[in-house]
């Protein structure tokens, strides 16, 4: 779903763990309004309804004596899509899994590897990181060559991304994330050869830390560029939309968490207009020694 993934918002992802942390992720997500799987699809007046689960797992290591995270999540979606293809309604029903999402992030300022004893006073008080990812997602998501609408890209995607977290008053932390998505070709496409320009994007976060585990956040990200190109057809579909969203975490000790989120665009000036909701639970599955 590079759609989805192009918009996401991701308050605290440079919020360094303890060496060996590990933690395994389950959530859903639901996405309604204007949604569409591919924006190069020749479908008009869409409207969808679509359901993900995913599950997602996390560790941290020192590479070069820095705090790195390395995430693995696996998607699976299913819903319904409907809208107008040459004046004809349309309709497609999809179930499967989506493409497999990897990446590795390393803070290179601020958060050197730590122990839990040096964590907490890490998190007691906080400085200036700045931090780096690339994120790949990899063409394993279901893909049927006769269909238009699919769950899976059929290509390979790369996000390399920076990153800024600046402690403020107030148990305040500001984010700022700025990269972008860069596309191979899918030579299987229905209607030609497909091919994508890259996707850049800012992210901005306000997160409050109200105390460890529980915090709240407003963001807002703004993305452009992804003008697609179908065999010989140039399209006039570069993309100029924004979003914003708010995040509540409730921790439940020692090993449990919930995450919830809500997203929308405010403005879409061509692609996708929606509404998102995030449910996520998450278990440290190790206890670290001190």
């Amino acid at each position: 779903m590079i759609w989805c993934r192009s918009q996401e918002l991701s308050p605290r992802f440079y919020w360094p763990t303890p060496i060996g942390t590990k933690v395994a992720v389950a959530g859903y997500a639901y996405i309604f309004g204007e949604v569409l799987m591919d924006q190069s699809i020749p479908l008009y007046g869409v409207k969808s309804r679509i359901h993900t689960g995913f599950l997602a797992y996390m560790q941290s290591f020192s590479l070069l004596g820095r705090t790195t995270n390395f995430l693995v999540e696996l998607p699976y979606s299913w819903g319904i899509t409907k809208g107008i293809v040459i004046d004809t309604p349309a309709e497609r029903r999809l179930s499967g899994f989506n493409d497999i999402g990897i990446t590795i992030a390393m803070n290179l300022l601020g958060a050197p590897s730590m122990s839990p004893a040096e964590f907490q006073l890490f998190r007691d008080n906080p400085r200036l990181i700045i931090g780096t990812s690339i994120k790949v997602i990899l063409p394993t998501g279901q893909y049927m060559t006769d269909k238009l609408i699919n769950v899976g890209g059929n290509r390979w995607a790369f996000k390399p991304e920076v990153a800024a977290m600046v402690p403020l008053p107030w148990k305040l932390l500001l984010e700022v994330e700025t990269g972008a998505w860069f596309f191979t070709q899918d030579k299987d496409f229905l209607l030609g050869a497909k091919k994508q320009e890259p996707i850049v994007s800012a992210e901005l976060h306000l997160v409050k830390r109200i105390r460890p585990g529980l915090w709240a956040s407003l963001e807002s990200n703004f993305f452009w560029g992804g003008q697609q190109r179908i065999g010989e057809n140039q399209l006039l579909d570069r993309q100029r939309n924004s979003k914003i969203g708010a995040t509540f975490a409730i921790p439940f000790p020692p090993r449990h968490g919930l995450k919830f989120g809500y997203s929308v665009n405010i403005i879409t000036s061509y692609g996708t207009d929606f509404h998102q909701i995030l449910m996520t639970y998450t278990l440290l599955l190790n206890r670290l020694k001190k």
